[in-house]
C-alpha cells in the first residue's frame, strides 16, 4: 500500500512544481517555442475540465466544476480502496497516477479557480489542448487500469 501512496505523491508533487514553475516564468498566452512546429510552452488557465470542456460557462457556476472534480476524486478513492488490496501491479500504478493527478489539478481549481496548463503539442493544422503533467497521469492511468480490467477479464479474474 506504501508503494501505491508514493507513486500519487511523486505525481502530485511533479504537478505542482511544474506549475509553480510556470505561472513564475511564462506569461499567459505567450508561447515559448521547444520544438519548432511541434511543442510550445504556453501557459493557459483552464477554469473548465478535461482539455478545456465546460470552460464557458459562467464564473458563479465554477462552483459546479470544482464539485464535480470533488466527487470525481472521491469516486477514485473509493475505487482505489476496492482495486489496491487485491489489485495487480498495473492496477495499482493507474488508480496511483489517477488520484495524484486529480488530486494536483484539483488543487489548482481550489487555489486558482482554474487549472494551469502548459504543455502545447501541435502538428500543422492540429492542435491538441493544453495540458500539464496531471492530466498526463491522469491519461495514463486510465489507460492502464482499461488494460488492467480488460486483461483481468480475459483471465477470468473480477477487478
Amino acid at each position: 500500500m506504501l508503494a501505491p501512496l508514493a507513486v500519487a505523491t511523486t505525481v502530485f508533487a511533479a504537478d505542482q512544481l511544474t506549475k509553480l514553475w510556470v505561472l513564475d516564468r511564462l506569461e499567459p498566452g505567450l508561447p515559448i517555442v521547444v520544438v519548432p512546429g511541434l511543442f510550445h510552452l504556453t501557459l493557459v488557465m483552464n477554469p473548465g475540465v478535461a482539455f478545456g470542456v465546460f470552460a464557458g460557462i459562467p464564473p458563479h457556476w465554477r462552483w459546479l466544476v470544482m464539485l464535480f472534480s470533488v466527487v470525481a476524486l472521491v469516486l477514485l478513492c473509493s475505487l482505489a480502496v476496492r482495486i489496491l488490496p487485491d489489485g495487480g501491479w498495473l492496477g495499482r500504478l493507474s488508480v496511483s497516477l489517477v488520484v495524484g493527478g486529480a488530486a494536483g489539478n484539483l488543487l489548482d481549481r481550489g487555489r486558482l479557480g482554474a487549472v494551469v496548463d502548459f504543455l502545447d503539442v501541435f502538428w500543422r493544422h492540429y492542435h491538441w489542448p493544453a495540458f500539464n503533467v496531471a492530466d498526463s497521469a491522469i491519461t495514463v492511468g486510465v489507460v492502464c487500469l482499461a488494460a488492467e480490467l480488460t486483461l483481468a477479464r480475459r483471465d477470468g479474474v473480477h477487478a
